[in-house]
C-alpha cells in the first residue's frame, strides 16, 4: 500500500471528518503538514535553496500577471508601472533536494472523495492535480481520477501553467466537487496533469497539488478560485480566510478567523489591485527608525523570503549595518551577534519581524556574518512572505477586499 503525504495529515482530521456535514457552517480548520526550512543541517543558509525560492516565486508573478492581461484585457497597473526586466532565467535553477517552507493540506476531490495534499497558495488562483493519466512524473503522488467520480464533468478544455523556476504542468480542466473539512465547492474547475515538471515531481515536491487563493483575474481557466466558489454557493457565514504559519498547530481557517491563534483587533488594509493580494506598506522601520514609505507590496502566502525593490532593499540595510553578499548581491548579511530589528507598518500598526525570522541562519564561508530574509527582488514593489506571515496571524477578505493582521495568541 501507497502511503501519500494526503494520507497522513487525512488522521490529523479523522474526528473533523467523522462529524456530519452541515448545510452551512461558520468555519473551519484545517492543520498544515510544513516541510524543514531552507538550511543545512549545520544550520548554515543553503544558498541554492534560496536563490531556487527567488526565481520561483519571481517567475510566479510574472506568469500572473501574464494571465491578468489575458483575462481582463488590460495590464495589471503594478506590471504597467514597469516592473524591472526579470532576470529570473539566469539565477541558478539547480533541483536543490530541499524547496521547503511550503505549506500542505487535505482537501477531498470527487464523488466518492478522494484525499490529496495541497499547497494553499494566495499567489495563485487555481487548483490542479495529477491526473490518472499522468505520465511518470506524478509518481508518488496522489492521482485525481475523473471517470471514478460520478459529479465530474470534463471541460473540454486544455491546459498549461508554468511556475516558478520553469515547472510546469499541463492537462486537462474538469469540474468536481471540491471539499475542505466539510465545506464543499460543487462544480468547481480544476486541472488533471498529465505531465509534472522536475519541481512538482515527488523526490521536490511532497504535496500532489496546489490550491490558489487568488483572484479569478489571475486565474490560468479564468474561472472562479475555491473559496470565492464557497462563497458564491452560501457554505461560509463569512467570506473570510485566515492563515497560522506559527507552532503549535499552523492551519488555514476557512469561513472566518479562529479566535484561539490571535489576540486584540485586527488590523485591516484595503487592497489596492484585484489580481494577487496587492496591499500599502504604510512604512519600514529599522533599528526603530523609519526607514522607507508607502511601499507597494503583495501578500504571498506560497513565498518564502521577504523580496523588496532593490534600491529600497539597499537602503534598509545601509540604515541597519547590512553589507550586500559577495558573489550575490540579493542576499545580504549582518553580523550574527548583532541582528538587527526590523518591523512592517500596515494600517498605522507596526509588526517587528522576529528575530528568528530575519536571520535565515550563518553563511558557512564567514560564520559570523548571518543571511537576511530581506532580499532583492525584480520588481518595483514588494513581496512578503511567510518570513514575516509566521510571526502574525493573518486574514483575507475576498469580498470585500481587505486583508487584516492580529498578534498571534
Amino acid at each position: 500500500m501507497r502511503f501519500t503525504l494526503a494520507t497522513v495529515i487525512t488522521a490529523l482530521l479523522f474526528f473533523f471528518a467523522a462529524a456530519p456535514r452541515p448545510a452551512k457552517q461558520r468555519g473551519a480548520a484545517i492543520p498544515f503538514s510544513k516541510l524543514s526550512s531552507p538550511g543545512n543541517a549545520d544550520q548554515s543558509v543553503n544558498f541554492e535553496a534560496i536563490d531556487y525560492q527567488i526565481a520561483s516565486t519571481t517567475a510566479k508573478i510574472l506568469r500572473g500577471f501574464d494571465n491578468f492581461e489575458k483575462n481582463t484585457g488590460a495590464s495589471n497597473p503594478f506590471a504597467v508601472k514597469g516592473a524591472l526586466k526579470s532576470d529570473s532565467d539566469g539565477l541558478p535553477l539547480a533541483s536543490p533536494s530541499d524547496r521547503s517552507n511550503r505549506w500542505f493540506g487535505t482537501i477531498s476531490v470527487g464523488t466518492p472523495p478522494g484525499n490529496f495534499a495541497v499547497m494553499f497558495d494566495t499567489g495563485s488562483s487555481d487548483l490542479i492535480l495529477p491526473g490518472i493519466d499522468c505520465d511518470y512524473s506524478c509518481d508518488g503522488h496522489a492521482m485525481y481520477d475523473p471517470e471514478a467520480s460520478s459529479s465530474s464533468v470534463e471541460l473540454g478544455k486544455p491546459f498549461s501553467a508554468q511556475f516558478g523556476g520553469g515547472d510546469r504542468a499541463f492537462g486537462h480542466q474538469y469540474s468536481d466537487n471540491v471539499t475542505i473539512v466539510g465545506l464543499t465547492a460543487t462544480h468547481q474547475t480544476l486541472g488533471a496533469a498529465l505531465h509534472y515538471s522536475e519541481g512538482l515531481q515527488i523526490a521536490r515536491f511532497a504535496g500532489d497539488g496546489l490550491l490558489g487563493m487568488g483572484f479569478q483575474a489571475f486565474s490560468y481557466y479564468d474561472q472562479s478560485p475555491f473559496f470565492q466558489t464557497l462563497i458564491a454557493e452560501g457554505q461560509t457565514d463569512e467570506p473570510v480566510f485566515a492563515f497560522s504559519f506559527a507552532d503549535p498547530g499552523p492551519e488555514l481557517y476557512i469561513g472566518g478567523t479562529n479566535p484561539d491563534m490571535y489576540t486584540g483587533d485586527f488590523i485591516w488594509t484595503p487592497v489596492t489591485q484585484q489580481g494577487h493580494w496587492h496591499v500599502n506598506i504604510d512604512s519600514v522601520t529599522g533599528n526603530a527608525q523609519n526607514v522607507l514609505i508607502n511601499v507597494p507590496a503583495i501578500i504571498d502566502t506560497g513565498a518564502l523570503l521577504i523580496l523588496g525593490n532593490p534600491s529600497d532593499v539597499a537602503t534598509l540595510y545601509a540604515a541597519i549595518g547590512g553589507t550586500p553578499l559577495h558573489g550575490n548581491p540579493r542576499l545580504y548579511s549582518f553580523p550574527c551577534n548583532a541582528v538587527p530589528s526590523v518591523s512592517l507598518t500596515f494600517s498605522g500598526t507596526s509588526f517587528p519581524i522576529p528575530t528568528e525570522n530575519l536571520n535565515m541562519g550563518f553563511d558557512y564561508y564567514n560564520p559570523s556574518q548571518c543571511i537576511g530574509a530581506i532580499a532583492a527582488g525584480t520588481f518595483p514593489f514588494w513581496l512578503v512572505g511567510t518570513r514575516f506571515l509566521s510571526s502574525v496571524y493573518t486574514a483575507f477578505d475576498p469580498s470585500n477586499e481587505l486583508i487584516g493582521f492580529a498578534t498571534l495568541a
